[in-house]
């Protein structure tokens, strides 16, 4: 690890680190995209109508923009710990370490979970269509998948980050939900 621990968010980490954050900045990585490409049977989801959350999916050209955060000095090895039993609950995710470009300048390495394409829990190409349907209705561990999806458009577009399928998901899963 790192002296000085940095990790990436592109998801619920923006709004909710769960960890103590010394410093934000906006961020990007190369060669990942953010998706919703991960069936949730925990956190937004059930085994039986599982929901969908971000993930990073590798493809060649892309990049994405989200948060790195600084954590705390003498927090490394707890934040490693909380970031490991909330992310790596169904082993979905791979843990590992990105160069983030930082805005103004600069780069890090931080620590992300990314998607594994080979686990049951991919479903990386569903139509955005299909997402709206799945995000609408489901329900897991950590509250309403729609609620997950307002927050992270909500404060992706506070950080005057622009992400037009989240954007469109938003709007369509509060057209299904009613609201």
């Amino acid at each position: 690890m790192p002296e000085t621990m940095w990790v990436f968010g592109y998801g619920s980490l923006i709004w909710n680190p769960e960890f103590p954050v010394a410093e934000a900045r906006v961020a990007r990585v190369q060669g990942w995209h953010r998706s919703f490409c991960m069936r949730s049977i925990h956190h937004r989801g059930s085994e039986t109508e599982p929901g969908l959350v971000l993930a990073l999916d590798a493809a060649e050209g892309a990049c994405c923009d989200g948060v790195a955060f600084r954590v705390v000095d003498g927090a490394e090895e707890a934040t490693l710990a909380l970031l490991r039993e909330r992310e790596l609950i169904s082993s979905a995710y791979l843990e590992t370490w990105l160069s983030a470009d930082l805005a103004g300048g600069g780069t890090v390495r931080a620590l992300c979970y990314v998607i594994d394409p080979q686990h049951v829990q991919y479903c990386g190409g569903l139509d955005l269509e299909t997402q709206a349907q799945i995000i609408a209705r489901a329900v897991g561990g950590r509250g309403p998948n729609r609620d997950y999806l307002w927050s992270t458009a909500a404060h992706l577009a506070d950080l005057g980050i622009a992400d037009k399928d989240l954007n469109w998901l938003a709007r369509r899963v509060r057209a299904l939900a009613g609201g």
